[in-house]
C-alpha cells in the first residue's frame, strides 16, 4: 500500500514539468471541486446578473455543485478559454489526443531499466518514507471538499450518528482524516488512519489535532494478508481511498480489494478517487519513467497508475477476478494433467469465484477539467475517476 500519491518531482517554484499536479493549489485552483477566482470585482448590479460559475466577483463565484457533478463551468463555442483558470467537463481535442499518443509511444520506447524496476519494486515503502521525510506535512492541502463529494463523511460526524468507524487507507499526512475530525460532533466516531509509510504515520501522530480518543494512526499495507491494527473483519462503516490505489502495482489490486471487503461491514461504503487515463500527469512523463502500460515511476521513486473507468468497475465488482480465474482454468486445462485433475480444477475455480470480493458500483464518474495558465497561455487537461462502491 502507499500514501496519497504526489504527482510532481519537486516542491518549489512551479513550472509545467515540476508542479505537483495532485495538489493544484500552486496552479491557483482551490481544490478538485471548488474554484473561486477573485481577479476583478464587478459592480453589484452586474454581479446579480452573472451566474456564479461565470462570475469574477468573490461574493458570487463560489462554484458549488452536487456530488459527482464536478462543477458547472462549461466551455462553449465562442468562449474565451483564458477568461477563467478552470473549465469543467472539457474533453481533450484531437490535437491534444494526437500529442498524447505521441508521448505514450516515446514512453514505451524508453522504459525503466530492469535494474531500476527491481530497485523500485523491492521496497516501495522506502521511497514513501523518503518522500514524507523531505516534505513533512506541507505537500498536500487538506481535502475539505471531500464532504461535498462524499456526503457520508459529513453524516458520520453528526452528533446523533451513533458508533461509526472510518478507515482512511493511504492516509499520508492526514489530509482527509483531520478535516473530517475538525467537523466532528459525534462522540462515538473513531477514525483509523493507515499508511504504508511509517514516516507518514509519525507525521500524523505529531499533528497538534491528533487526539487518540477519536483517531488512531498505524502503519499498514493494504496489499498484505493482514488487517489494520485494532480492526477486525466486518468492523468498518466507511473506507476512504483517495489517490492511493494508483500507487499499487496491478498484481496488488486483488489483495487490496479483498482486504477492503474483509474489513467493511455488510453494506459498508468505499469512497474512491484517483487518476484517470490521459491525465496531464501521465502525458508529461518523459523517458525512463515507463514501468508498464499506464504504470510509471516518478522522479522521487514512488509509483503511479492511470485507470480507465470500465477497468475500475471490473476490479471492484469482481468481474476482472472472474476473468482471471477463468483464464487460469483455461491454462490449466491446456496443460497435461492426471486423470480427473480437470474436474478438481473446475471445482476449485468455481469455489474461488464464490469467494471473490464483490462490490456494487453505486456511482463511478469521470471528472475532466481544463486548467489554464493565463500568463503563459498553457492549457492543461486533468482527468480523475471518482466512485462509491458498496460491499454486497
Amino acid at each position: 500500500m502507499a500514501s496519497s500519491a504526489p504527482s510532481g518531482e519537486a516542491v518549489g517554484n512551479p513550472t509545467l514539468d515540476s508542479v505537483p499536479v495532485q495538489d493544484m493549489a500552486v496552479l491557483d485552483v482551490k481544490d478538485p471541486v471548488t474554484e473561486a477566482v477573485a481577479e476583478a470585482i464587478v459592480p453589484e448590479t452586474e454581479a446579480a446578473e452573472v451566474p456564479p460559475h461565470r462570475s469574477h466577483d468573490p461574493t458570487n463565484n463560489l462554484k458549488r455543485s452536487d456530488p459527482f457533478q464536478f462543477g458547472s463551468r462549461y466551455l462553449n463555442e465562442g468562449d474565451d478559454v483564458f477568461e477563467f483558470n478552470a473549465w469543467d467537463h472539457v474533453e481533450t481535442d484531437d490535437t491534444y489526443k494526437e500529442y498524447a499518443e505521441q508521448q505514450y509511444a516515446k514512453q514505451r520506447q524508453h522504459p525503466v531499466s530492469d535494474f531500476e524496476k527491481r530497485k523500485f519494486s523491492q521496497d516501495p515503502a522506502r521511497w514513501w518514507n523518503l518522500f514524507y521525510k523531505n516534505n513533512a506535512a506541507n505537500f498536500f492541502k487538506n481535502r475539505k471538499w471531500l464532504q461535498q463529494e462524499f456526503p457520508v463523511l459529513a453524516e458520520v460526524t453528526k452528533e446523533d450518528a451513533g458508533p461509526q468507524v472510518l478507515l482512511e487507507i493511504g492516509a499520508g499526512a492526514g489530509n482527509t482524516a483531520f478535516p473530517v475530525l475538525a467537523e466532528n460532533k459525534n462522540p462515538q466516531l473513531k477514525i483509523h488512519a493507515c499508511d504504508y509509510s511509517k514516516t507518514a504515520v509519525e507525521v500524523i501522530r505529531q499533528n497538534e489535532a491528533y487526539n487518540p480518543e477519536f483517531i488512531q494512526a498505524d502503519v499498514w499495507d493494504v496489499a498484505s494478508d493482514s488487517l489494520p491494527p485494532g480492526l477486525e473483519e466486518g468492523s468498518v462503516d466507511v473506507a476512504v481511498l483517495i489517490f492511493i490505489f494508483s500507487a499499487l502495482s496491478p498484481d496488488q489490486w486483488a489483495q487490496a480489494v479483498h482486504n477492503v471487503h474483509r474489513v467493511l461491514k455488510p453494506g459498508g461504503l468505499v469512497c474512491f478517487r484517483d487518476y484517470g487515463r490521459g491525465d496531464l500527469a501521465q502525458v508529461r512523463f518523459r523517458k525512463g519513467r515507463y514501468l508498464d502500460e499506464n504504470f510509471y515511476i516518478r522522479g522521487d521513486g514512488t509509483r503511479v497508475y492511470f485507470f480507465d473507468k470500465d477497468q475500475l468497475s471490473d476490479i471492484w465488482t469482481g468481474k476482472k477476478a472472474d476473468e482471471d480465474a477463468e483464464e487460469a482454468l483455461d491454462v490449466a486445462a491446456a496443460a497435461p494433467a492426471a486423470e480427473g485433475a480437470n474436474d478438481t480444477q473446475s471445482t476449485d475455480t468455481e469455489e474461488a469465484k464464490i469467494e471473490i470480493p464483490r462490490f456494487e458500483v453505486e456511482k463511478l464518474g469521470v471528472d475532466r477539467r481544463l486548467l489554464v495558465n493565463r500568463a503563459s497561455k498553457l492549457k492543461m487537461y486533468r482527468c480523475w475517476l471518482q466512485g462509491r462502491f458498496r460491499k454486497k
